[in-house]
């Protein structure tokens, strides 16, 4: 069954609030109690009308106890009580469904909380290789759109949890009342349910198709914002408009099929049901004693009410059978088996005294066919400024993840001071390190808290000193709120050099002993490439500095210079010695500087 998969599925987020669901079970049978009691009170209200004074007949259990209630009192005063312990019971359940109401809203917004907290912290637990697996917009549908799903297929177990018990609770008064009538209906009821599952046994697979279609939509709107510059650029807005509104139409079928579903449920339930108990009405009228009218009555009023708790019982499993999909995509992402994770140490390095050593390290990415490195060795001296260079997808990059530890190693090691990068603390090893890339990443908030991101405990004269150090304190000031200034997304209101000197004020503040420059001034023009330069030149002293380039005049003053091509180090050496031996590192030299 559809609700146990689901159940099984959720566990391990319910099992934080085991007492709410058997309080949801409780109080909802409670309430379906009151409302069958009130109901039933409708037969000695009833046989209060009787002026013929004929006994009350008393030939079954419930009967018997319906007329006990009332034996102490005048027969002239039934037709006040009874009406006012009806009223009574209806409140009391009312009052249970309320609060019924109030802990599965309760239990809806703690598991929605967590469900969207857990993949938040998901996403940065697990290996990066994973995240970079996935296709575009996935992740961001699942976080936005699947985790209320999911926490929408836990709600709608809840109410079917209470149906169930209503429905229980309401054919067990029915069985008192006339147990071969209930017998009729519980046969043509369990028919009925067959026919409202058989035509929506196709609920599952829209489910995963709407799943997947919202997912195709939210990586076509994701690519369409951040490729917005260079689709103008190209002319392709109607080529893009074109392709949103096929998955948009794709998407919107899948929907219309959902409801027709959803919507032909519940009208087919409906009319069988009452076919169910229009027959038994015509049926029972024909062969029952007046005397007998009032259980008849309160019989077929039970029976009436329970029909819309049929027909919503009908409805919420195919609700589930749609959200399903999505139930199997977040706890997909929420479990910890099969997915890459990078452990952290338990070693805490103050400090590298030493070296940094790559020993035949190998690297395969997950969807690769082929090592991204290969038997690589070198050491980064402290205190010292490496370049790496090479042609691009050489493997530049690849070192860097290795080095960050977003990535492990295939094969090989890599040795901080002698001591295997695995064992260090990650986020200790991480804290010593400060890298600006090419894409910088510039958070929608001040200039202060972008470069605050570096180190949230400085203070303003350390993020001023920073700016300087940058040579962005300059351009801020000019700003017309200085500091406080907004930046928009991803920057958008500064150029690429004042992001480029933002990202390094932030990595300055950082005081790291590592710096990491990725290709970090290969987009930007002379002048900012030269105010970057000249920052990085004046805080790189004594420091170990680790820079990636495609321009060669940036490293001229490397101590030592890596070159790697189709992963492997093919040349090392200074700029000098690497000139001489007229290799690969000469020849880009040679293209980059030769003039036409």
């Amino acid at each position: 069954m559809n609700e146990w998969k689901v159940f099984k599925k959720l566990l391990p987020v319910v099992k934080f609030y085991p007492w709410a669901f058997p309080i949801i079970i409780i109080l909802g049978i409670l309430s379906s109690f009151s409302e069958g009691l009130g109901i039933s009170l409708f037969i000695p209200f009833l046989q209060t009308f009787d002026g013929s004074n004929t006994p009350i007949p008393t030939d079954n259990w419930l009967l018997k106890i319906l007329s006990g209630l009332f034996n102490n009192l005048p027969r002239e005063n039934l037709s006040v009580a009874i009406p006012l312990c009806i009223f009574a019971t209806i409140l009391l359940k009312n009052l249970l469904l309320y609060s019924n109401t109030i802990v599965s809203s309760w239990l809806y917004l703690q598991v929605s909380h967590r469900l969207i907290s857990g993949i938040f912290k998901q996403l940065f637990t697990v290996g990066y290789s994973f995240i970079e697996s996935q296709p575009s917009g996935k992740l961001l549908s699942t976080l936005t759109n699947d985790s209320w799903y999911t926490s929408d297929a836990l709600q709608v177990l809840c109410n079917i949890a209470v149906n169930i018990c209503t429905i229980f609770v309401f054919l067990t008064f029915l069985l008192l009342i006339s147990w071969k009538l209930t017998c009729g209906v519980t046969i043509a009821l369990i028919f009925i349910s067959l026919i409202v599952r058989y035509l929506s046994k196709s609920a599952e697979s829209l489910g995963k198709s709407l799943v997947k279609n919202n997912k195709e939509l939210s990586r076509k709107m994701t690519e369409g914002l951040y490729a917005m510059k260079m689709i103008r650029s190209f002319g392709r807005e109607e080529y893009e408009q074109k392709e949103f509104e096929k998955i948009l139409d794709k998407l919107n079928n899948t929907i219309m099929k959902v409801y027709l579903i959803k919507t032909m449920t519940p009208t087919v339930s409906e009319i069988l049901a009452v076919a169910v108990l229009v027959g038994i009405l015509i049926l029972s009228l024909q062969n029952q004693s007046p005397s007998s009218l009032p259980s008849l009555l309160t019989f077929i009023f039970i029976l009436y009410r329970l029909q819309p708790t049929i027909k919503n019982l009908d409805a919420l499993r195919t609700n589930l059978s749609c959200l399903i999909g999505s139930v199997d995509d977040v706890m997909y992402l929420l479990a910890n088996q099969d997915k890459p994770y990078v452990k952290s140490g338990e070693l805490q390095l103050n400090n590298v005294e030493k070296n940094i050593s790559f020993d035949k390290v190998c690297l395969q990415y997950q969807t690769a066919n082929k090592y991204a490195l290969q038997d690589v060795s070198f050491q980064i001296p402290v205190g010292k400024t490496t370049a790496i260079v090479g042609p691009s997808g050489g493997g530049k990059s690849s070192l860097i993840n290795l080095l960050m530890r977003l990535y492990d190693v295939t094969k090989g090691e890599i040795y901080v001071d002698n001591y295997p990068l695995t064992q260090l603390n990650i986020n200790s090893w991480r804290n010593s390190i400060a890298i600006v890339n090419q894409d910088i990443y510039v958070f929608s908030t001040t200039i202060r808290d972008n470069i605050l991101y570096g180190r949230f405990d400085a203070t303003e004269e350390e993020v001023i000193a920073a700016a300087k150090c940058a040579n962005a304190h300059e351009f801020i000031t000019q700003l017309p709120d200085g500091y406080d200034t907004i930046v928009g997304d991803r920057g958008a209101t500064l150029s690429g050099g004042q992001r480029q000197r933002i990202a390094l004020a932030r990595a300055i503040i950082r005081n790291p002993e590592i710096l990491i420059l990725d290709e970090a001034t290969n987009a930007l023009d002379t002048f900012s490439e030269h105010l970057i330069q000249e920052a990085i030149n004046n805080f790189s002293h004594n420091r170990t500095l680790i820079v990636i380039a495609h321009r060669l005049s940036t490293i001229e003053k490397a101590d030592q210079i890596i070159v790697v091509d189709q992963g492997n180090i093919v040349e090392q050496g200074n700029l000098k010695e690497l000139l001489q031996l007229n290799g690969l590192f000469a020849k880009l030299h040679k293209l980059q500087f030769s003039t036409v």
